[in-house]
């Protein structure tokens, strides 16, 4: 079953990143189409796949974690201008039938992704 999922660790501490909004977006010629959005449970990840199905649309998306909202309410001073506020990673899915997997390591000053399993 081909499927896209994420999931959000808080490095910062050391903890899942529960109650991240993330919203999914598939780019092409015409622009910008809103497909899902979803928001962490307890264990950093969505209670379901973003996109899942026999076969997903290939091209180019965006997932855009809301991660300063998240902070925040964990009571993490951001000041006025955070540095890292709505975090977009755009991402390729080539495979039609492929599972993809986008997970997200977040503190308030530095983030990572990788293609997951």
């Amino acid at each position: 079953m081909a499927r896209l999922s994420t999931h959000v660790l808080d490095t910062a501490h050391g903890v899942p990143a529960a109650g991240v909004r993330i919203d999914l977006h598939r780019l092409d010629a015409d622009g910008r189409t809103h497909v899902a959005t979803a928001t962490t449970n307890a264990d950093g990840r969505t209670s379901e796949p973003l996109l899942a199905g026999e076969t997903m649309p290939t091209g180019v998306y965006e997932l855009t974690f809301h991660a300063g909202r998240y902070l925040r309410d964990r009571g993490v001073d951001l000041g006025e201008l955070p540095f890292l506020d709505e975090i977009v990673i755009r991402f390729g899915i080539a495979s039609a039938t492929a599972a993809y997997h986008v997970p997200l390591l977040l503190s308030p000053y530095g983030y990572s992704t990788y293609r997951g399993s």
